[in-house]
């Protein structure tokens, strides 16, 4: 008998407010310089949704932040588990900015996020131990790989992991990437198991690349050279995340497929970071053409076209509405082998083979 690391349970939080690309048609959009475009608003939409696949994106009520969404998702989570709140052993919570009001500039993580899910939850027991993780976009699949070293090492068996994030409240108006970025959160229960046959995760691969890497996302001035308040906002080059994704993302996905032995035909769904459409695409070819086959028909599900990019929520929350049958002609079933991956701010790449 060998002990594994079981996904048990999934929830989401998806927020009820829509932006739409025709919201932002009477924005102003500025160059990085602060002047303004030669073409009209229309076009840059237009551009924007071509490259990014995004129709629309969801943000949180004025009311809630990212702890609350971490919340509602968590409480999904362990309800579909129906594991006892109390058995928890670990509660991670990945996130980046922490909790951000509605019109506020600070970014709030004392105490952490996870620390507050947990009094929400109206956990007692202190044994169970809550702590945030930062790790860009990647770091809810970062916090399933810690989950799942803890259960190895004997030291839990039971854990939730949390991705969730308000990025709405951290976003420049002036620039036009600010439409890639939305609201939402996700959540699984990993649980030890004990069998013959091999099950759950398989395999990871994590690195971070930081010579030339480190500041592809970053925090920065507004492009509207008129604000003089000191706020900074998320910020990214665009075009060295895509180089360095499409280079990187599908060798580490293949490291995770050596490390557990799986066959490129045994992948049944790749649930893959949320962040843009031809990126995303890209990725997936590049992958696939390691192993010299076609890219499979409807391998890799997506949600961004209605969901937007809400950074470590993207993933945990594609894998409950394809598990929960809530995206059309996409599900998985008892015994497929997928892929979870993702990139982000670091620069940081991670993926885990699993099999359902």
């Amino acid at each position: 008998m060998t002990k594994h690391s079981i996904i048990t349970g999934t929830g989401s939080y998806i927020p009820t407010k829509v932006v739409k690309n025709s919201d932002f048609l009477n924005h102003t959009f500025l160059n990085e310089d602060g002047s303004p475009f030669g073409y009209d608003n229309e076009i840059v939409i237009d551009k924007f949704k071509a490259i990014t696949g995004i129709e629309e994106r969801r943000y949180a009520a004025d009311n809630l932040t990212s702890s609350d969404l971490a919340f509602f998702a968590a409480e999904k989570a362990i309800k579909d588990s129906g594991v006892d709140k109390e058995q928890l052993d670990y509660i991670i919570l990945a996130h980046n900015f922490g909790d951000v009001k509605k019109n506020s500039i600070q970014n709030d993580i004392l105490p952490s996020l996870a620390s507050r899910v947990k009094h929400k939850l109206g956990i007692k027991n202190p044994s169970c131990v809550a702590y945030d993780i930062l790790f860009g976009c990647p770091g809810w699949i970062q916090g399933v790989i810690q989950a799942e070293a803890y259960i190895k090492a004997g030291i839990a068996k039971k854990c939730l992991v949390i991705g969730s994030e308000t990025l709405s409240r951290v976003i420049d108006d002036f620039d036009r990437d600010s439409m890639i970025y939305s609201d939402g959160a996700g959540a699984c229960i990993i649980e030890a198991e004990e069998s013959e046959t091999s099950k759950g995760i398989l395999s990871h691969a994590v690195q971070t690349n930081t010579v030339d890497e480190c500041y592809y996302l970053f925090y920065g001035e507004s492009y509207n050279k008129e604000l003089k308040d000191g706020t900074d906002y998320i910020k990214m080059y665009g075009r060295k995340i895509y180089e360095y994704a499409i280079s990187n993302v599908p060798g580490a996905m293949k490291l995770a497929m050596d490390r557990a032995n799986v066959d490129i035909s045994e992948i049944k769904k790749i649930f893959i970071h949320q962040a843009n459409e031809k990126m995303d695409e890209a990725i997936i070819k590049r992958f696939f053409r390691l192993y010299k086959t076609k890219v499979p028909q409807g391998i890799m599900p997506m949600s961004i076209h209605k969901l937007g990019n809400n950074s470590v929520a993207t993933v945990p929350i594609l894998f409950d509405l394809v598990r929960n049958g809530e995206i059309e002609n996409q599900g998985v079933n008892k015994g497929d082998t997928v892929i979870f991956a993702s990139v982000g701010a670091g620069m940081s790449i991670n993926a885990i083979v699993y099999k359902y």
